[in-house]
């Protein structure tokens, strides 16, 4: 089974906040326009359909921030998982800063929408990851078996803060909760040993490889210091749609090797490549059983917000 564990959707570029403008910068630098000929790629529930196809089960991702007054809503990503139920895994957009809003929205992420897991950016949320808001947050998605996956989002606005994306920082929140399932996205990008040392520390920090992969050489050093360090089993698979699609990341992690044929440089065991690929990824979160459950419209049921 593929497992794509990085997608995104949005229906319009307003929903980006203030990092529409920087999109619309990177356009001019070379970046292709979208539709809307904004400078934004398109991340059209149509577009993600034909993208996912040559994967099993895809992760939709949802996003807020009120530091950069941007939102992809949870009923957004709700609406077209549940057209696909069979295919798609919401994943809830938190922002931890926005106490005690944010509990509410994961009981609801849960209850209302199905949701099993939640995204949080540090860099892009204005917080340090073991900031006393956030480990609420976390404490109770260890509670809920919910895994969080930790959006780098240093590139997604010039406002994001670099310095609460290293993924060092989440060394505190897994030794508190070790339990707790964590997904650091791009390998940590750009401290990437970092966070191959932390996968290697911690059973339950895993990583996965969106983004890389259309920076092959940045990929290849990634993916061997991983498999030097023993823990290409914590890597999962992500294309980080709508950036880079599933088939193109796929392809490049299978001639990722390539970059050095002749050379005296060291490979990447093929079996180890084909793991990411076909990584068992619901497995490893816990999300083996179940599906996203149909919406009841009558549902109040909110956890106890009391920190």
């Amino acid at each position: 089974m593929i497992v794509d564990c990085h997608t995104h959707i949005w229906e319009s570029a307003d929903q980006l906040g203030k990092a529409l403008l920087d999109l619309q910068a990177q356009a001019h630098r070379g970046l292709e326009a979208g539709p809307d000929g904004r400078g934004v790629p398109d991340a059209s529930i149509e577009e993600h359909r034909r993208a996912s196809e040559p994967v099993d089960k895809s992760f939709v991702l949802g996003f807020k921030s009120r530091y950069l007054g941007a939102e992809i809503p949870s009923e957004l990503v709700f609406g077209y998982v549940r057209q696909f139920p069979e295919k798609l895994i919401g994943v809830a957009g938190i922002d931890p800063t926005n106490l005690p809003e944010a509990l509410e929205e994961m009981g609801q992420a849960e209850s209302a929408f199905g949701m099993r897991a939640i995204t949080v950016s540090p860099a892009a949320q204005d917080f340090h990851p073991a900031d006393s808001r956030a480990m609420q947050v976390f404490t109770e998605a260890a509670r809920l078996h919910r895994p969080v996956f930790l959006h780098q989002g240093i590139h997604f606005s010039s406002a994001s803060k670099m310095q609460f994306a290293r993924p060092s920082l989440l060394d505190e929140v897994a030794r508190e909760l070790p339990q707790l399932k964590l997904v650091i996205a791009h390998m940590g990008y750009p401290w990437i040993e970092e966070c191959i040392v932390l996968l290697g520390k911690h059973p339950n920090v895993f990583a996965d490889i969106s983004s890389l992969l259309h920076r092959p050489w940045q990929a290849y050093n990634a993916l061997l210091s991983a498999y030097q360090y023993g823990v290409m089993d914590k890597l999962l698979f992500g294309s980080d749609f709508p950036y880079t699609g599933a088939t193109q990341t796929i392809q490049t992690i299978y001639r990722i090797n390539q970059l050095v044929t002749g050379t005296n440089l060291p490979t990447i065991p093929r079996q180890f490549l084909a793991s990411i690929v076909e990584r068992d990824t619901l497995t490893l979160l816990g999300m083996e059983s179940g599906a996203a459950p149909a919406r009841d419209e009558n549902s109040t049921a909110l956890i106890d917000t009391e920190p």
